[in-house]
C-alpha cells in the first residue's frame, strides 16, 4: 500500500516512526499493534484524551449528532481491521500459490489480487482522510460538522465494505489453486524424507554386496552422482521451488531404489552368469560332437538325391566349426569379464554366445531334418500331396460357408494353390525328380492357403 501522508496534529492514531511508511488498514493495525492496545480500547483511549480529559458535555442536538458521528467512525474502524485481516489472510493464500504454481490461473491470480491491493489502498487512504478531517472529541464542535463528518465516515465504511466484499469473492475464487498448492506443499517434505531413505538404502545394499566379496561399482558411481541432488533437496524448497524439489526427491527416490534394487540382486546375478557359462561352455562342446555328424550325412544326401537337394547345406560344416570356434573365445572372454566382476560385460558377451550357438545348431539340425524328409518323401510322396490337398479342401469348404459363389479374393487364391500343387506333384514323375523342390512348393501351398483362411476369418469375425 501507498503511504498517506496526514497532520500528526489531527490524526487519531499517529504510526510510530516504523510504520509510518505504510497505509491503509495495514498500517494503522500496525500501529495499533505496536503501541499494546486493541483497536477497541485504542479508539476509546483516543477519544477520551483528545480533550485532555475534560471534555464539556453540551445537551440537545449537537450531543446526539457527535454520538452517530463516533458510532460511525466506530464501525468504519471494525470495517477497516476486518479488510485489514481479510486482505493479510488472503496474501499468505497468494504466497502458498506462487510458492508451487506458475501457470497462466496462477499469474492471473497474482494480478487480480495486485489490482484489489490497489483498490484496498484507495478506500483505505479515503477512510483515514475522513478520520483526520473530524475531531469528534472538540468541545465545540457543531452539530452541522458532526453529521458531515457521520456522514463521510458512513461512506468510508461502506467503501470499506464493499471492497471486503469484493475481496472474499476473490478468494472463493481462489479454492481449486489453493487446495492444488496446499496439496503439493503437503507432499513435500515426506517426498523428501523418502528420498533420503532411498539414497541410504541404497548405500546400505552396496555396503551388504561388497561384504560379500561383490564388486559394485558402477552402482557406486550412480550413487555418487546423486550426491548433488541430495545437496539441493536439503538446500530446500525456498532456494529452488516447491515443483523442482519435488520432481527432484521422486526421481532421486525412483534412481537411488533401482541402484538398491540392482545391488540387491547382485549375487543372484553373478550365480546365474556362473551357470550360464558353465551350461554354454557345454552345449558348445556338444554341438563340436554334432558338427562333425554332418558330413555323413552330406554324403548320403549327395549319394542319393539331386543337387538341388543338398547344396544349399554344403557350408555348414566348415560354418558350424568356425561358429563354435568364435563362441568358446566369446566364453573365455565373458568368464575374465566375470572374474574381474564387469556385470555387464559379461552377460553382453554371453549373450552373443548364445546367438551363435543357437544359429549353429539350427544349421546342423538342418541337415538331419533335411534327410530325414527326403527320406519320407521319396518313400511316399503321396501323403505330402494328401495333407496339402486337404488343407485346400478345408479351406474351399470355409470359403463356401454361408454363400452360393465363392468371394473372388478368396476363390483366386485357393484355385492357383491346386493348380501350384499339380505342377509340383507332375514334376515328380520325372527319372531325378527333385524332391527338395516338391517339399517346398508344398510347404508354400499350405502357407498361402493358411493366409486365405485367416483372411476369411477375420472378415466375418470384423463383421464384414
Amino acid at each position: 500500500m501507498t503511504a498517506t501522508p496526514g497532520t500528526p496534529s489531527t490524526r487519531p492514531y499517529p504510526p510510530p516512526p516504523a510504520v509510518r511508511a505504510r497505509s491503509g488498514p495495514a498500517a494503522l493495525w500496525d500501529t495499533l499493534v505496536l503501541t499494546g492496545l486493541p483497536l477497541v480500547v485504542a479508539l476509546g483511549l483516543s477519544a477520551a484524551f483528545a480533550g485532555g480529559g475534560t471534555r464539556r458535555w453540551f445537551g440537545g442536538r449537537s450531543e446526539g449528532q457527535r454520538a452517530e458521528a463516533q458510532a460511525a467512525k466506530d464501525a468504519a474502524a471494525a470495517a477497516f481491521y476486518e479488510l485489514d485481516t481479510a486482505q493479510r489472510d488472503l496474501r499468505i493464500s497468494i504466497e502458498t500459490i506462487t510458492a508451487v504454481d506458475d501457470s497462466p490461473a496462477a499469474r492471473r491470480a497474482v494480478s487480480d489480487f495486485e489490482a484489489l491491493g490497489r483498490r484496498i489502498d484507495e478506500v483505505s487512504q479515503r477512510y483515514i482522510q475522513a478520520v483526520d478531517a473530524h475531531d469528534l472529541d472538540r468541545d465545540d464542535l457543531e452539530a452541522a460538522s458532526a453529521a458531515r463528518a457521520r456522514s463521510e465516515l458512513v461512506s468510508a465504511k461502506d467503501e470499506l465494505v464493499r471492497v471486503k466484499g469484493e475481496l472474499d469473492r476473490f478468494g472463493s475464487s481462489l479454492g481449486p489453486l489453493l487446495g492444488k498448492a496446499e496439496t503439493q506443499l503437503a507432499r513435500l517434505a515426506p517426498a523428501v524424507e523418502r528420498a533420503r531413505q532411498s539414497l541410504l538404502a541404497a548405500s546400505n545394499a552396496l555396503d551388504a554386496v561388497r561384504g560379500k566379496g561383490l564388486g559394485a561399482d558402477d552402482l557406486a558411481a550412480r550413487l555418487a552422482a546423486l550426491s548433488p541432488e541430495l545437496t539441493r533437496l536439503n538446500q530446500g524448497a525456498g532456494q529452488h521451488g516447491v515443483t523442482t524439489t519435488l520432481q527432484r526427491a521422486e526421481r532421486v527416490q525412483r534412481e537411488a531404489g533401482a541402484i538398491r534394487a540392482e545391488a540387491e540382486r547382485l549375487p543372484e546375478r553373478a550365480a546365474e552368469i556362473d551357470h550360464r557359462l558353465v551350461s554354454l561352455r557345454t552345449r558348445a562342446q556338444a554341438l563340436t560332437t554334432r558338427a562333425g555328424q554332418v558330413e555323413p550325412v552330406l554324403s548320403e544326401l549327395r549319394r542319393r538325391f539331386t543337387a538341388a537337394c543338398w547344396q544349399d547345406l554344403q557350408q555348414v560344416p566348415a560354418q558350424a566349426a568356425q561358429n563354435v570356434r568364435q563362441a568358446e573365445l566369446k566364453l573365455t572372454e565373458a568368464q575374465a569379464a566375470r572374474d574381474a566382476q564387469r556385470w555387464p560385460d559379461a552377460t553382453s558377451l554371453l549373450s552373443t554366445v548364445r546367438a551363435l550357438l543357437n544359429g549353429t545348431d539350427e544349421a546342423v539340425s538342418a541337415a538331419g531334418d533335411r534327410l530325414r524328409r527326403l527320406n519320407a518323401v521319396q518313400k511316399d510322396p503321396h501323403a505330402e500331396i494328401e495333407r496339402t490337398r486337404f488343407a485346400i479342401r478345408d479351406a474351399q469348404r470355409l470359403a463356401m460357408t454361408g454363400r452360393t459363389t465363392p468371394d473372388p479374393r478368396h476363390a483366386g487364391p485357393l484355385d492357383e494353390a491346386v493348380a501350384r500343387l499339380e505342377r509340383a506333384a507332375g514334376a515328380l514323375e520325372g527319372r531325378h525328380p527333385d524332391f527338395w523342390h516338391f517339399l517346398t512348393e508344398t510347404d508354400a501351398v499350405r502357407q498361402e492357403v493358411a493366409r486365405v483362411v485367416a483372411q476369411i476369418r477375420g472378415e466375418r469375425g470384423g463383421g464384414h
